[in-house]
């Protein structure tokens, strides 16, 4: 599905967040999870994720390091700082909390 920009926006933070929480990611890792995870609804574009994942590591939420990968090339892998891992605890949290209200609202808390 095509979604509005506007909406996704602030949900790409909380994705990327919430991926790394898991495990240390390169970039096009993580569109490739967020893709498969959400069975293709989430097909984010490398202009959308690399400037995210840039404020992110100059907000100290994150931080890179060039590894091997697996196929032997070197990739950029992201990993939550201290800071980062608060972030998606929050994050993770409000999202939560606005999605009960906007499902009570659209009527989906009902059926």
């Amino acid at each position: 599905m095509n979604y509005d920009r506007e909406f996704l926006t602030g949900t790409v933070g909380l994705l990327i967040l919430s991926l790394l929480s898991e495990r240390a990611m390169y970039g096009y890792e993580i569109l490739q999870e967020a893709e498969r995870r959400s069975a293709s609804q989430f097909q984010m574009k490398e202009g959308t994720i690399y400037p995210a994942l840039h404020q992110m590591e100059r907000a100290g939420w994150l931080k890179a390091d060039w590894r091997e990968s697996k196929s032997g090339r070197a990739r950029r892998y992201y990993a939550l700082t201290a800071k980062g891992r608060r972030q998606a605890t929050s994050k993770k949290r409000q999202w939560v909390a606005l999605s009960v209200a906007v499902r009570a609202i659209l009527g989906g808390a009902h059926g």
